[in-house]
């Protein structure tokens, strides 16, 4: 039986930064995240004080958020994330730099970013997405009323 209705809300369209396909349930943040001493890397928590997500993890997620933020740590905390299990199934972002493209390859996640719409306006947490990094393609659906 699946979890989402058969007709998806939306499909968003973007740029491959790392191949692949993944499907989970989304979870957003409207704010960048700090790597280096904002992640816990053997849960997948965010631990960033002032942070939205503090105290959640976004292991086995499709992370959404506008990108990264802090030093080049960044890569190697979601690295010893992806190691433990505790990375994100996927991650969609609105902002390319470096350390979000460079955490995205060391995790080997499927990752879109430079969207023809902004996922953070258009995915909510909870909503069941599936991202396909090779077609550069995010597609969108609510979940399945309880």
């Amino acid at each position: 039986m699946s979890t989402v209705l058969d007709k998806p809300r939306v499909v968003i369209t973007g740029r491959k930064v790392v191949g692949g396909v993944a499907e989970g349930e989304a979870l957003v943040t409207h704010e960048t995240i700090s790597g280096w001493g904002g992640v816990n890397p053997m849960t997948g928590t965010v631990i960033e004080s002032r942070h939205e997500l503090k105290g959640v993890s976004f292991a086995g997620k499709i992370l959404v958020f506008p990108g990264a933020k802090g030093s080049s740590g960044w890569s190697g905390i979601f690295h010893m994330a992806k190691l433990r299990g505790m990375a994100p199934l996927a991650m969609v972002f609105n902002i390319m730099t470096t350390k979000a493209a460079l955490g995205a390859v060391v995790m080997r996640v499927p990752t879109v970013t430079d969207c023809d719409q902004d996922p953070l306006a258009v995915i909510r947490t909870g909503d069941w997405v599936r991202v396909d990094g090779d077609a550069g393609t995010i597609t969108v659906w609510d979940k399945r009323p309880a």
